[in-house]
């Protein structure tokens, strides 16, 4: 499995609220958040590990630069508008089968994260495979609409709709079939991850949701102590 990180935020939310470390170094009950999706990915089938940081964050890349893994590390530094952007410049990385996306903040449980992953290698049917949670505790979340019975995902949605109650977690499985949506997006000026999703399902992909029980952002200065609490 092939494994790529978006850390390329600028964290301004938490720089006001008093947090002056970089993001993906905040410390999660003595792990850093990039650190621990590291070793989380590394106990979790990894090939390769994919990367990109901002310009602006030279205490993360030297962080990354001085990280030794038994896999390929390729760490791309630059400063993107979007995490669609982001994704598009770590793709290339990501052609050779399937593979698995999230942002630095994500925060989720390792043992639901290593059932997700299983049950991603062995789907042969779809063209990937989405974290989707009912805990929702995010400003604007993105509601994904799904056939309860099959859990195929049929839309996502800014709105919530009726009988609906997963919103996305933030954890992309996805197949090389999709980079070609990513290509035209970027083509196509369509920026931001939750319109590349609709673009995902207006191209006819198939793609099921996986629930998780809780799945964490951490956007705000509480929700470190949220998160903290979460994985204690």
């Amino acid at each position: 499995m092939n494994y790529a990180i978006i850390a390329a935020g600028e964290g301004s939310r938490l720089l006001r609220e008093g947090i002056e470390v970089p993001k993906p170094l905040v410390e999660l009950n003595g792990y850093s958040l990039i650190d621990r999706l590291i070793d989380i990915f590394c106990r979790n089938n990894a090939e390769s590990l994919s990367i990109i940081v901002n310009k602006e964050m030279t205490e993360v890349y030297k962080h990354l630069q001085n990280t030794r893994l038994v896999i390929p590390l390729n760490l791309v530094v630059q400063s993107t508008p979007s995490s669609m952007h982001s994704f598009f410049e770590l793709s290339r990385f990501l052609q050779g089968g399937k593979f698995c996306l999230t942002t630095v903040d994500t925060v989720f449980k390792e043992d639901e994260f290593a059932g997700y992953i299983r049950a991603f290698e062995a789907d042969e049917t779809n063209d990937g495979l989405m974290a989707v949670t009912d805990y929702i505790d995010d400003e604007k979340p993105l509601y994904v609409y799904v056939n309860e019975e099959t859990m195929q995902i049929n839309d996502f949605s800014d709105k919530p709709a009726e009988n609906e109650k997963y919103i996305s977690g933030g954890i992309y499985g996805l197949t090389p079939q999709a980079l070609k949506t990513l290509a035209f997006c970027k083509k196509n000026e369509i920026s931001r991850m939750r319109n590349y999703q609709r673009q995902l399902i207006a191209d006819g992909l198939k793609l099921k949701a996986y629930p998780f029980g809780k799945i964490l952002d951490i956007d705000h200065a509480d929700d470190i102590q949220k998160a903290k609490a979460f994985l204690s």
